[in-house]
């Protein structure tokens, strides 16, 4: 199930998109939700859009492999391809701000590496799609590391707050994470890579040739018959265990698209337009557009993130099993979905991502919140 793209951000600023904002991705429009899987599509489009690769890239999960892979690694490479190809020589890590789970937070360099299975996984820690394929890459490691296979996550931020280390550390701890973390503030590797999606999978072999690519959510199978592939290549003789059996989470319900509420990527926000890096009261609209949000009570509505005020509260219309929210600063959040009774959320400073509802099956509802002041919301995604 495909997620909210940076470049399809900058398409809906140049209003490449006037008229079709509601009804992409993930929502009724096939001819969006086509474009928005088909990554050569996306890198082209991403090429109009920006000025640069550094920042954001695209959260792109498409559901299938095939299609070309949007790498300058030097040679062919199919996304999520069946069988291992020659993608070029894996380039080295580049301007890493600092590592994590490294012997006395030493760095690593692919050089030292060789003769090892490297697998690369860019991800960043507030990111649902990463936070679903997570288990699958941390089993991996459990399971291969004795055999010769080594992970590094280079941690590439979105928000502000996740440039700062202690909160990648912490956050890192609480989902599990032991293996290397590179800590990638400025792009410099993911530039390296003509990286534009989280999460992302580069698979290197022992020579430090990359062998498989593969972009967002699911083909976990795939790339684990591969990891195997090349590691018996490596060691030959060597006994594999079992092959892991991890569920796999990827989304494949049609669900609400991912909502921004900072204004540098905002939209599907219905009510009057937000007011910019000033206080201000607003009111609900008689009725919420399907897929949209509205606020109520007083906000700031900043770059990255509204700050709630004075009885703030909001509503959003959505459709998925789960919903989720980051969240920064300390403070209460009151959800009420009209199908339970109200649930508070203990927001606890460091920013990062909340569940606010889980269903067995998707649904199409309202979901209703009141924040008390100080709390930060940055973006809503769903699963």
């Amino acid at each position: 199930q495909p997620v909210e793209s940076e470049t399809l951000r900058g398409a809906v600023a140049l209003n490449l998109t006037d008229g079709l904002q509601r009804h992409v991705p993930g929502y009724t429009t096939a001819l969006q939700n086509s474009v928005e899987q088909n990554h050569r599509a996306a890198g082209q489009l991403h090429k109009l859009t920006t000025t640069s690769t550094s920042g954001p890239g695209a959260k792109v999960d498409d559901g299938g492999g095939g299609s070309a892979a949007p790498t300058s690694l030097g040679g062919p490479c199919t996304e999520e391809g069946a069988a291992l190809e020659n993608c070029g020589r894996a380039p080295e890590f580049t301007g890493i701000n600092g590592w994590l789970n490294t012997p006395g937070d030493q760095p690593l360099s692919l050089a030292s590496l060789r003769g090892k299975v490297v697998l690369i996984d860019f991800w960043t820690y507030s990111c649902v799609n990463c936070q679903r394929a997570l288990p699958h890459v941390e089993a991996w490691y459990r399971s291969y590391a004795k055999d010769g296979l080594v992970v590094v996550g280079v941690h590439t931020p979105e928000f502000a707050f996740e440039h700062v280390t202690s909160n990648v550390r912490a956050q890192a701890a609480a989902l599990g994470v032991k293996y290397p973390i590179a800590i990638d503030n400025g792009y410099k590797t993911w530039n390296a890579y003509s990286n534009q999606y989280w999460p992302a999978e580069y698979l290197i072999d022992a020579s430090g040739v990359v062998r498989h690519v593969a972009f967002g959510e699911g083909d976990y199978g795939g790339t684990e018959t591969l990891i195997r592939a090349l590691l018996a290549a490596a060691h030959p003789g060597t006994t594999l265990g079992a092959a892991t059996d991890v569920p796999n989470a990827t989304p494949i319900e049609q669900q609400t698209p991912e909502s921004y509420l900072g204004y540098k990527y905002q939209q599907n926000v219905d009510g009057a337009p937000l007011v910019h890096d000033r206080a201000t009261h607003y009111a609900f609209p008689s009725t919420l557009t399907p897929d949209t949000f509205a606020l109520s009570g007083v906000w700031t509505d900043g770059s990255e993130t509204a700050t709630a005020g004075a009885d703030a509260k909001l509503e959003i219309s959505y459709q998925a099993d789960d919903v989720y929210l980051v969240l920064g600063g300390t403070g209460t959040l009151t959800v009420r979905d009209g199908s339970a009774a109200p649930r508070i959320v203990q927001v606890d400073g460091v920013p990062k991502l909340y569940l606010l509802v889980g269903a067995e099956n998707p649904k199409r509802a309202v979901l209703a919140l009141s924040f008390t002041a100080g709390i930060q919301a940055y973006d809503f995604t769903f699963g």
